[in-house]
């Protein structure tokens, strides 16, 4: 349940064209199941893509374990779900919003791309940059509302430090001169804490009908460490920028629904767990369920918003105080800062909002029989064990448009074991080193027309959604197996079902 405070004020502009931002920070609070809403649907904010009706709502998937309705499958984002093929695709904001959400989210998307700048250099509101970060702009890491790539293809990588020792809380203890992340940038006059190069190891392997594939394995090194050594027993995790069309429908699903279809026990027998992750929520200083980031620990989206103004730009919220220097960087610590904090309450509930209230792009091709062909190798192969092809989101208090909303984000929000070979060896929270969130495949075909690039996984490393397939393991090794043992058409067939759902 989300939790209430009597100083709610985010509501209040929300809901209201004549009351603004107050600074004090929003409530992040958890939404419960119910019903909300009158069901109108609005014009969206952006474009003028209209979302595919589909009159036959009565096909049923013949693979006979899922049953998906066709009219799931086209409005994959329930109300807020946009026809769209153009590189606009992840930017259309939510249907339905008022005339003071509508402000809130455009205003929110100037200050998502607004690039940051050192003290001093421009007005107060984007000031105060660094001095040690990875990257200027919200933007630089999501570019378009999509997905960061690897270093070697354009950025929107970074690497999480930590030495797997677990703090008051159970957060996962950092390096103590670098602290958890790996600012491989600065501003001018201050040296960055370090780069990040990539190697690359070609793996190569057969499906069963003979055809070769390769898999590309990496290794990183940091070179150039600016304060002497990482700590003995250092992990590396390296991440890449998440796309954050959607968000607002995943942070609207009730806890009790994620928890039903958790098995950390296996008490089912099928090798699947799925396991929530409970992670510190600094604003409500409690312990809450995880529901953000490659290994859900962020609770809920002002604190991710927060977490990365802090750790990608080294800029103060009033959630995140501190720069991102620790006690060993006593240069570091001791420049000028923006203000305290650096990032006002109004602009961190904008940016916030604004990944609360984006939609979600349209399936595409679904009455195709190669999409509902895949459909069905999907099911069959156990994918949809994890990928969960449909939820319906409970009531968000602060955004009632997300409320009692038929979505098809194709995630539990759960951790899975993956296997060694996916394995980033870093305790978070309750996840393991080999244990991830299982990532939401809405929209992942368009990331090549959106983000020119077809890069998956948590670093990139997948070069294609063959590739992706390839790397799982773990949990999901049942899976993999099935789909090196398809035939090349129904590898095709379920390669093309994902690159439109």
């Amino acid at each position: 349940m989300w939790k209430v405070f009597a100083s709610i004020t985010l509501i209040c502009l929300l809901l209201s064209a004549s009351i603004s931002f107050a600074q004090q920070n929003p409530p992040p609070p958890r939404p419960n199941d119910g019903q909300h809403g009158d069901g109108q649907r609005g014009d969206g904010r952006r474009g003028d893509g209209q979302r595919n009706r589909d009159n036959n709502h009565n096909n049923q998937n013949q693979a006979g374990t899922v049953a998906i309705e066709e009219a799931l499958l086209v409005y994959a984002g329930g109300d807020h779900t946009f026809d769209d093929l153009t590189a606009d695709a992840f930017a259309h904001a939510l249907n339905n919003l008022n005339d003071a959400q509508i402000t809130a989210h455009d205003e929110g998307d100037e200050f998502f791309a607004m690039v940051f700048e050192p003290l001093g250099t421009v007005d107060a509101i984007s000031d105060g940059l660094g001095p040690i970060l990875n990257a200027t702009s919200c933007e630089g890491c999501h570019v378009a509302d999509g997905r960061g790539q690897p270093l070697a293809q354009g950025g929107g990588l970074l690497i999480r430090l930590a030495i797997n020792q677990q703090g008051l809380h159970g957060e996962t203890l950092a390096d103590p001169i670098y602290g958890g992340q790996l600012q491989d940038m600065s501003i001018a006059g201050y040296q960055a804490e370090g780069s990040i190069a990539i190697e690359y190891t070609e793996v190569s392997g057969t499906f069963a009908d003979g055809t070769p594939y390769s898999l590309r394995a990496p290794s990183y090194r940091i070179e150039g460490l600016s304060d002497g050594a990482l700590a003995d027993g250092i992990t590396y995790s390296p991440r890449v920028g998440n796309q954050i069309y959607g968000l607002g429908l995943l942070e609207a699903i009730s806890e009790d629904t994620i928890l039903a279809v958790a098995d950390p026990n296996d008490s089912n027998g099928d090798g699947i767990s799925g396991k929530p992750n409970y992670v510190w929520d600094f604003f409500n200083n409690q312990l809450a369920l995880g529901y953000f980031g490659w290994k859900a620990n962020q609770p809920h989206l002002l604190q991710q918003t927060a977490g990365a103004f802090n750790g990608d730009m080294g800029l103060t919220t009033s959630i995140f105080m501190g720069n991102p220097c620790t006690a060993a960087q006593v240069d570091c610590l001791g420049l000028p800062n923006g203000g305290t904090p650096e990032v006002t309450n109004e602009v961190l509930q904008k940016v916030a909002f604004y990944t609360q209230t984006l939609g979600v792009p349209a399936q595409r091709n679904t009455t195709s029989p190669q999409f509902q062909s895949g459909e069905a190798l999907f099911v069959q192969a156990q994918c949809s064990t994890c990928h969960l092809p449909q939820v319906t989101t409970g009531i968000h208090p602060t955004v009632p448009q997300l409320s009692n909303q038929t979505i098809a984000p194709f995630t539990d929000l759960l951790l899975h074991d993956m296997g060694e070979g996916l394995a980033d060896g870093q305790l978070d929270y309750q996840a393991s080193g080999s244990e991830w969130r299982t990532a939401p495949l809405w929209g992942i075909g368009l990331f090549e027309t959106v983000n020119g690039h077809t890069y998956y996984l948590h670093d990139g490393r997948a070069r294609n959604l063959s590739e992706a397939i390839l790397w799982h393991g773990g949990e999901a090794q049942a899976s993999r197996d099935a789909f090196i043992g398809m035939s090349a058409t129904d590898r095709e067939a379920l390669l093309t079902y994902l690159a439109s759902i």
